[in-house]
């Protein structure tokens, strides 16, 4: 009987230790990526015949999400913290440095910081 007491206590604090890492996993998703803020219709190319921040925050204002040109690549940024949407227009056309869960070509922001 007491074998048994012991046999379930180790095996339920193996539980507990297991349930507490699957916070820490899920955590490991996040990334920080560096690039130029822009907006999802235009990428990479902007189509307006104006500096990349102004036609940035047009085509954010008409609808399109902020996006991150990183290289060749160009990720939709997700979020709907005005913070993060307040750090993004300033720094529209600009380099930065956003963090948050990467989900193919779309970020989940976190956080957003001028690059360097």
């Amino acid at each position: 009987m007491r074998t048994s007491r012991i046999a379930a206590a180790v095996l339920g604090m193996q539980f507990l230790v297991g349930m507490a890492a699957i916070p820490a996993l899920a955590a490991s998703k996040s990334q920080t990526l560096t690039g130029q803020v822009s907006d999802a219709m235009c990428g990479a190319k902007h189509e307006m015949p104006t500096k990349a921040a102004e036609c940035t925050r047009g085509c954010v204002k008409h609808g399109s999400k902020y996006a991150l040109v990183v290289g060749d690549k160009v990720y939709t940024l997700e979020t709907s913290d005005q913070a993060a949407l307040d750090k993004l227009n300033e720094l529209a056309g600009a380099k930065a440095k956003v963090t948050g869960e990467l989900d193919g070509d779309t970020m989940t922001v976190k956080s957003v910081a001028a690059g360097s």
